[in-house]
């Protein structure tokens, strides 16, 4: 007899890969690409439920639940055929995932949910709501969302009146942070101002050196154990450099897997940062 060929093979995979999907029901096999739906799946699937993580689904620099992800399977690329090899009926891609990728999957005839939407804190509960359904468990969504309700209520409560910093979040990439991106959410909970949204900046934008000089922010906004850790990439790069705030080491530490957040874990990093601007408030 005949041993089918590998592109045989994959083809009869993908065949009964979409056979499975049309049984209907929660999915069974779900796999995750990115960090933000890592968190997500984690936090509303069954342990069993879940088929593989991302790639960076155990790193802690970007994983807020790294921890928890060594419990499970992790891809071993970034390629579509990383992700077949765990014979998934759902798998999660955001739309910062490479269209390449997504579009192999979809002519693949896999399942997918792709997550659009993440800038701020309603955002995050949307997607929320959208995996639990898919996933069969709706009330966990629901759960999760009062209890991120009501930390959030409480930090409004406690910053309630305070006068808002005047922030910057610094970047070695050429792009600033401004109006409608997470660390603009981040900063509308924490009693600060970004200065960049305040110029007009939307979005990540290429940083602006020459104006950037005039936004005279307060703090820098900064990843790293230490100030001065947080700092180092920035004392001799143009513009911050020439910021009083960098000569005078100002700076408010946030943990980068908090800063690159795009899910409800973003709470956390509302906490963190206001605790630095306003430590009266937390006495």
């Amino acid at each position: 007899m005949k041993r089918p060929t590998a592109s045989e093979m994959r083809a009869l995979l993908l065949v009964l890969f979409v056979a499975v999907a049309c049984f209907g029901g929660p999915p069974r096999r779900v796999v995750s690409q990115t960090v933000g739906s890592d968190e997500l799946l984690l936090a509303l699937a069954d342990p069993d439920q879940i088929a593989a993580l991302s790639h960076l689904s155990r790193n802690g620099d970007f994983s807020l639940t790294a921890k928890e992800a060594e419990r499970h399977p992790q891809l071993l690329g970034q390629d579509a055929e990383a992700i077949l090899r765990h014979h998934p009926d759902l798998v999660l891609v955001a739309s910062y995932s490479q269209a390449e990728l997504v579009a192999q999957l979809r002519r693949a005839g896999i399942r997918m949910i792709c997550f659009e939407h993440f800038e701020s804190l309603e955002e995050s509960y949307a997607n929320l709501r959208l995996l639990g359904r898919e996933l069969g468990h709706p009330e966990r969504a629901e759960a999760l969302i009062q209890a991120c309700q009501t930390r959030a209520t409480a930090l409004a409560r406690r910053l309630q009146g305070v006068k808002p910093v005047r922030v910057l979040c610094p970047s070695i990439y050429g792009y600033t942070a401004g109006r409608g991106t997470t660390f603009q959410d981040i900063c509308d909970h924490t009693g600060a101002l970004n200065v960049a949204a305040e110029a007009g900046l939307v979005g990540h934008m290429p940083t602006p050196a020459e104006r950037v000089l005039t936004w005279n922010p307060e703090v820098l906004v900064v990843s790293g154990r230490s100030c001065e850790e947080g700092l180092a990439p920035y004392r001799e790069r143009i513009p911050y450099r020439s910021l009083p705030a960098l000569r005078q080491s100002r700076c408010a530490l946030l943990p980068r897997n908090l800063m690159s957040c795009v899910t409800h874990r973003r709470v956390e990093a509302y906490e963190q940062l206001a605790r630095a601007l306003h430590p009266e408030r937390f006495r």
